[in-house]
């Protein structure tokens, strides 16, 4: 698991865009028929299982209470398409007698041997969690083998990937593991963002000979740090080549993953030959976090899913379970981009699976496979690209792969706002956007600050075409410049503000740009800098008379007119401000420009905010609006579990259609309150009743 899971590893052990340069171009997937004793390959798996341990020096139980019984139950009643069971976690021990590597002290029995001989049994795909980079007992007993830190100092977690690691002990491994049990897939975790950037005696020799520079940057304020990094990044994926392809020639067929390669974690295109992609997402504020990922993995062209954590923790308290109907909104956040779903539990120590676990997977999988038809690989109709600038995330994260928490405040927040105006949303990389570009009626840009020149000229291009442009944030702003027209101070003001919107006003801290001259930008909005909501006056438009001559009003937003098309720009963070405070007063007004300049999306909707909307196609090429019901969502914090979402209703839905259709219906049809529809010049109108957590409205054309 990714950086959630350092807490519970704690307690368990107790008891190429960018300046990236590919290594060597492939088609991805080694797509061979799968093994003729499973009825569906993991990497088309639509609902599945994981359950990992991460075997410790200290386990004394492992395996003692695994039953085939157990185990059969679980399949029985959960009926997945494919389950992951504990191999080797970030410890380095592996849970199975290995004679490679060095197996926990703990084994009892062999917990793989029977997982196989049950889920062989139920013709159930069986995968491994196996963690790569990320290997504490490797680099312990091989400190050759580590990377090393900017300090001179091996990384006590972190093998390097210029090293042997690869090669003395993770191929030979895993070739171990997969012909002892015959594993059908491997979810390696760990790998792509656990990799560090290294200062090994290895890595520094192949940077000499790529750059002919004896010395390494070692911060970000040192000359080619992004170079440096974009080195670590290349080299990562060269890794990465390297053990897929050895062990597609080892097993034909044989399913691979790495946890959070091509996401949002590393933004760019699929090289290496990976069966699909995968990710599991943050145990907390899982709706938000799986609305984001999903939607920009969908967008990848290859085959996904991604796991819910089936626990997570309160403030101050331990870990607890999650309830059937918290985990089903995750889950409907997951399907309605088209993938398919996981739910990761750890059994207990002893390999045991609980009845409150099989229970609550079965009641997920139950709603899952209601809706399984109309969603599982059905794909977007483009109405708002969302852009996933990767190009600003090589500059800011100081990772070789992983998020970059202030671009995802601006993401998230932007997307939130978006959803709740109700627009369906796409988010994309520039490698993604560029060759899609003008299917989009509006593209939006969250204070992404770099851009290479070649994306930047394509989205002028697209706006001159007749498309649509939104930017919000000033650093985002700032790039387009002489397309808008406006002449900008060349500082940022960081201060407090009042954004006047036309619900009210909104406080809006953060840096601003200001706007020295519209020229012909329209103005559209102004902020107010230094002022305190409370003496906002609405008779004197905004400011109260007595406080005219100290605060004055600036710019906030323009609009332009490029060719054919239009740019908004904003001029501060609204995205990381919506993300923080999520004022009503502000969803409006963003939802606003977005209709200045979208103003008849295919897909309209009359709900609450908490509704959100996904238009789409099935597998068979219906039109599908998928509905989500946010409503009630755990928070984190003190508000983390539910088990009650409270339904929303009546929604109504105006789809733009040029032909009366054949036939609405309600998917799943036995949560059916009666749909009622009418279709009027190219218009259909569908009004449901109640919407619980997720339902799909399907239209034969």
């Amino acid at each position: 698991m990714h950086r959630w899971l350092t807490v519970i590893i704690i307690l368990l052990l107790a008891g190429c865009t960018g300046g990236i340069t590919a290594p060597r171009q492939m088609t991805h997937g080694s797509r061979s028929m799968p093994n003729p004793t499973i009825s569906v390959s993991r990497a088309d798996c639509y609902f599945g299982l994981h359950f990992d341990l991460h075997p410790g020096a200290r386990d004394t139980v492992l395996g003692a209470d695994v039953s085939a019984e157990n185990i059969d139950r679980l399949l029985a009643r959960v009926k997945p398409d494919a389950v992951q069971y504990d191999c080797k976690g970030h410890a380095g021990y592996t849970g199975y007698p290995t004679q490679i590597g060095w197996p926990s002290p703990g084994i009892v029995k062999d917990s793989l041997a029977v997982w196989r001989e049950v889920t062989r049994r139920h013709g159930v795909s069986l995968g491994i969690h196996y963690s790569g980079v990320w290997d504490y007992v490797a680099v312990e007993k091989h400190p050759e083998w580590a990377a090393v830190g900017p300090d001179g100092k091996p990384d006590k977690k972190a093998a390097s990937t210029f090293g042997p690691y690869v090669d003395q002990l993770m191929i030979p491994e895993l070739k171990e593991v997969i012909e002892r049990y015959a594993i059908d897939s491997l979810w390696v975790d760990g790998d792509c963002w656990g990799a560090a950037l290294d200062y090994s005696p290895a890595a520094l020799a192949a940077w000499k000979r790529q750059t002919g520079r004896d010395d390494a940057p070692r911060k970000r304020e040192d000359p080619g740090w992004l170079e440096w990094k974009n080195f670590h990044r290349a080299q990562y994926e060269r890794y990465l080549c390297h053990w897929v392809d050895a062990l597609h020639a080892f097993r034909p067929g044989l399913v691979i993953t790495s946890n959070w390669m091509y996401t949002t974690f590393a933004p760019k295109p699929v090289v290496a030959r990976l069966d699909h992609l995968s990710g599991d997402f943050s145990p907390s504020n899982s709706v938000d976090y799986a609305r984001i990922e999903g939607r920009y993995i969908a967008g990848t062209g290859m085959p996904w899913d991604l796991m819910s954590w089936g626990f997570t923790t309160a403030e101050g308290l331990d870990h607890g379970f999650k309830t059937p109907a918290h985990l089903q909104q995750e889950a409907a956040a997951v399907i309605s981009q088209g993938g398919g779903y996981m739910i990761y539990y750890p059994p207990t120590r002893s390999g045991h699976v609980s009845d409150l676990i099989i229970e609550t997977a079965g009641q997920v999988a139950d709603f899952c496979r209601a809706r399984q038809a109309v969603s599982h690989h059905s794909t977007s109709v483009p109405q708002v690209a969302l852009l996933y600038s990767s190009e600003s995330l090589w500059d800011a994260s100081d990772t070789v792969f992983g998020p970059a928490h202030q671009l995802q405040f601006d993401l998230e927040g932007a997307l939130t706002a978006l959803l709740e105006s109700h627009y369906s949303v796409d988010i994309l990389a520039e490698h993604t956007l560029q060759p899609r570009l003008r299917d989009y009626p509006l593209v939006v840009v969250p204070n992404a600050y770099k851009m290479t020149d070649g994306f930047r000229a394509a989205l002028v291009d697209y706006v001159r075409q007749g498309g649509n442009l939104l930017l919000l944030g000033g650093q985002g702003a700032r790039l387009f410049e002489s397309e808008l027209g406006a002449r900008i101070n060349p500082a940022e003001s960081a201060t407090a503000n009042q954004l006047i919107t036309p619900a009210g006003p909104v406080n809006a801290n953060g840096k601003w740009l200001e706007i020295e001259s519209a020229g012909p930008a329209r103005p559209l909005a102004e902020r107010v800098p230094g002022l305190n909501v409370l003496s906002v006056d609405d008779r004197t438009n905004g400011i109260s008379e007595q406080y005219q001559q100290v605060f004055h009003k600036r710019t906030a937003a323009t609009e332009t007119a490029l060719g054919k098309g239009r740019i908004i720009a904003v001029y501060g963070p609204v995205g990381e401000i919506y993300f923080r405070g999520h004022h009503p007063f502000l969803r409006q007004w963003i939802g606003g420009l977005a209709a200045r300049l979208f103003p008849d999306p295919a897909l309209r909707i009359d709900a609450p905010p908490v509704v959100e909307a996904a238009l789409r196609r099935t597998p068979d090429g219906r039109l599908a609006v998928h509905l989500l019901n946010t409503a009630g969502m755990p928070v984190g914090g003190r508000h983390p579990y539910t088990d009650f979402i409270p339904p929303v209703g009546p929604i109504h839905v105006r789809l733009t259609l040029p032909a009366r259709p054949g036939k609405v219906e309600w998917v799943p049809a036995a949560e059916d309150a009666g749909l009622r529809w009418k279709w009027s010049r190219g218009v259909l109108d569908v009004t449901i009743p109640r919407l619980a957590i997720h339902g799909v409205v399907v239209v034969n054309e």
